[in-house]
């Protein structure tokens, strides 16, 4: 029986997209239109009728009423409960029939209106966002670590996190959609391949970074929170619970049911899986391998290009112009299509045949390759030998693994060293120790006043940098190829997620 019930409830719903595809859909889309104008739409055909007409929609009252009742059938509109109060019987017959939009049918309408007016461009990712809601997770997880949270504040906090996550998944949806309808075209050349690369190169670049930037932070935070959970969805739950007619619980604005934050944080975290930042990166590296062999193909002809888009271009406005005959001498010239003569070229070319001779029984002349696809006369070597590509991806995968177990091994060196000052470091643990203070620097999460930590997180290397300020005293690191020193700071090394800073590094601050 449930079943059923759910067959027969997808089939109504899909009868809500009817009126968009049917022979009189410009006059349902207009009648609909009326309906989603305004919050209370409550109109009789007759009021639809005027307004038809004003709008310049010649539909006489006995279509409009059809045009209602197809809707009604359907499911877009339905009957209105509002009394009728007229003073006469002609009144009564033009406003007994009362219409009012479903709540499904003005859904559907407004997405159809604004499918109908976006353009094919490109959106900006709304990239600011993330660094907005990782302000506003941290204030989150700080009300519900201190079992202080005002429930009007948090509220407002879990609303404006949800609604900053939507609008950024959304924007990046669309970019990324955007991308394949550009980089399958094969006639970008010049000033439009040139844009798109800008495009690719900066704007895609500068997204990529500030996920990287944020969206570990975003994973962390969301991470500790787990165990706060409750006491967030406690806080949030209302005093009376808003219900439906059948007396089913209400749809709840986000974050305020489990299933929400599941999905948050699989968006960012992804446990098991990869997550969207990681298919975000993915996404990236394939539009610029897309642009690069772009780049390869325009350039592999000797720097002649194999974009015909402007010849077709010219060629398209000479047969614009040209009279039937003119057309045809031009079809035949651009694409040699005369008649096939045999032509002797002379003694130094041998036993060709002359003009008399058939194609079919002469021997054939063999043409150089460049000259044959390319129409390069210039003189070639041997081809280069093409390179297997199963070897050439088992080669990069191993360079790959090896570079990831390198990186593995400095930074097991330098969460073994714990305290950095005196510490003896690899060249390679060195990097990784410049490259997590360079990560520091442009987060601004330096400590300023003296004793204060600051922790930086690195969710790939699995480790933490915390950093105390301690004025006048300074960490100084040994390598083989030099010294590094850092003044006012004393640096420590941890595992991921370490709660406290070591002893050692304590006793580093007082000394």
């Amino acid at each position: 029986m449930s079943e059923v019930s759910d067959a027969e409830e997808l089939r109504a719903r899909r009868q809500l997209f009817r009126y968009v595809t049917g022979d009189l859909a410009v006059e349902y889309m207009a009648v609909m239109d009326l309906f989603t104008d305004s919050l209370l739409a409550d109109l009789s055909a007759a009021d639809i009728h005027e307004r038809l007409t004003r709008a310049g929609l010649s539909l006489s009252p006995e279509d409009v009423e059809g045009r209602c009742d197809q809707l009604l059938a359907w499911g877009n509109l339905v009957k209105s409960v509002r009394d009728t109060r007229v003073t006469t019987i002609a009144a009564y017959l033009r406003s007994r029939a009362r219409y009012q939009p479903s709540k499904l049918g003005g859904m559907v309408h407004r997405q159809v209106r604004d499918l109908m007016a976006e353009v094919n461009g490109v959106r900006e990712v709304a990239r600011e966002l993330l660094g907005g809601m990782s302000d506003t997770l941290t204030a989150i997880l700080s009300a519900a670590q201190d079992r202080d949270a005002r429930p009007d504040q948090l509220a407002a906090d879990v609303s404006t996190l949800f609604a900053a996550h939507q609008l950024f998944a959304d924007s990046v949806s669309e970019f990324y959609g955007y991308l394949p309808t550009v980089l399958t075209r094969y006639d970008l050349a010049g000033e439009d391949y040139a844009t798109f690369k800008t495009l690719l190169v900066d704007y895609v670049h500068l997204v990529s970074a500030d996920v990287s930037r944020h969206a570990p932070t975003l994973a962390h935070l969301l991470a500790e929170l787990d165990e706060h959970l409750e006491y967030i969805l406690a806080t949030l739950a209302p005093a009376a619970a808003l219900q439906n007619v059948d007396g089913t619980a209400a749809k709840r604005s986000p974050g305020r049911v489990r299933s929400d934050w599941e999905a948050l944080n699989a968006y960012y975290r992804a446990g098991g899986g990869r997550s969207k930042p990681d298919e975000l990166r993915k996404a990236t590296e394939l539009a610029l391998n897309q642009l690069l062999a772009n780049a390869k193909r325009m350039l592999a002809a000797a720097g002649t290009g194999l974009s015909r888009h402007g010849d077709l271009l010219r060629l398209a406005q000479w047969f614009a112009v040209a009279a039937d005959s003119d057309a045809h001498e031009i079809f035949d010239a651009v694409f040699g299509l005369y008649p096939a003569r045999h032509l002797s070229a002379g003694p130094e070319e041998g036993d060709t045949g002359s003009a008399a001779t058939s194609w079919w029984t002469s021997d054939p002349v063999d043409v150089p390759v460049s000259l044959r696809e390319r129409g390069d006369r210039t003189a070639r070597g041997r081809s280069s030998p093409v390179l297997d590509p199963g070897l050439e991806a088992v080669r990069l995968q191993m360079d790959a693994d090896q570079e990831a177990a390198d990186r593995a091994a400095a930074s097991g060196e330098l969460t073994s060293a714990g305290d950095l000052n005196g510490a003896r470091l690899s060249p390679a643990a060195r990097d990784i120790l410049l490259e997590l203070l360079a990560s520091a620097l442009a987060a601004g999460t330096m400590p300023t006043s003296s004793g204060e930590l600051a922790v930086t997180s690195d969710p790939d290397l699995g480790v933490d940098l915390h950093v105390r300020a301690t004025p006048g005293a300074a960490t100084r690191c040994v390598s083989p190829d030099g010294v590094l020193r850092i003044d006012d700071v004393a640096l420590s090394v941890h595992p991921l997620g370490a709660a406290a800073v070591d002893d050692d590094v304590d006793e580093a601050v007082s000394s």
